[in-house]
């Protein structure tokens, strides 16, 4: 009976990956050779013509990799150091579900080693990366919000450092991280479209409490997938994007999955 339950955990741990990536693009396996940092690695073989693959769908701390006046970020070598743990000298098969390639010449795409392991998903469940998804790479979102949901509540990671702390929408608190990108959580007071642009408004004051913009041909792919204003005014809401400064601090949203409703 024991044996029949360790091999079925086992199964269930091996079906997990190929469910969270069912409907992508299975593509090329190689070996990894390097691990850059917590989310690139370098193939032992060119893959249309490049073997850098940023792990598409995670942002992972970041190191200065040579970039002059760059500061490290908290946990950074830590997560270089798991990811290596997880992949150096081993096969993996790549998974793609949007653009293949990046302006830096890096491959985009999911990863899976030769033993079921998703490294996209063991890196957000073990907390040293969080999702961090584009417009054209969007796959996938819900899947990897699980596991990053799961570290957070433990408080594994990056989860349990400042440095990465949910940010509460208080203008006075947000104030200090414009230039960065943060994941805020809080109740959507207002939203409304203006001249084709969606406002979701987190305080009553619009010229300088914390707001989330999407850009007429943003809010038109929304209203396309059903979701307007309507969606999300009075929900509680969690938001990821780069803090600017506009009327106060403001993200600008480009795709639906950079929003989480928290609450029907």
């Amino acid at each position: 009976m024991i044996r029949f339950c360790l091999a079925a955990m086992f199964m269930i741990l091996l079906s997990w990956p190929a469910a969270a990536l069912e409907g992508l693009d299975a593509g090329e396996t190689a070996r990894v050779i390097e691990v850059v940092d917590g989310d690139t690695v370098i193939l032992d073989r060119e893959i249309a013509g490049a073997r850098q693959v940023r792990m598409t769908g995670i942002q992972a701390p970041k190191l200065p990799l040579g970039r002059k006046g760059f500061a490290e970020w908290p946990l950074a070598k830590e997560a270089k150091a798991e990811l290596e743990a997880l992949c150096l000298n081993k096969t993996v098969q790549l998974f793609y579900g949007g653009s293949r390639m990046d302006r830096h010449g890096r491959l985009l795409a999911h990863l899976t080693t030769t033993d079921g392991l998703w490294l996209q998903g063991e890196m957000l469940r073990r907390g040293l990366a969080r999702v961090y998804t584009f417009p054209d790479n969007r796959e996938r979102a819900p899947e990897m919000y699980a596991p990053e949901r799961e570290a957070r509540s433990a408080g594994r990671g990056i989860w349990g450092h400042p440095f990465y702390a949910v940010r509460s929408p208080a203008p006075s608190a947000l104030g200090r991280d414009i230039g960065t990108f943060q994941v805020v959580e809080g109740r959507v007071v207002d939203a409304a479209q203006v001249r084709g642009t969606i406002y979701l408004n987190f305080g009553t004051d619009w010229r300088s409490d914390f707001t989330v913009r999407l850009a007429p041909k943003t809010a038109r792919q929304f209203r396309r997938e059903g979701l307007g204003p309507e969606t999300y005014g009075g929900k509680w809401v969690r938001v990821r994007g780069w803090l600017k400064s506009r009327n106060g601090p403001m993200i600008e949203i480009t795709h639906p999955e950079a929003i989480e409703v928290l609450e029907k």
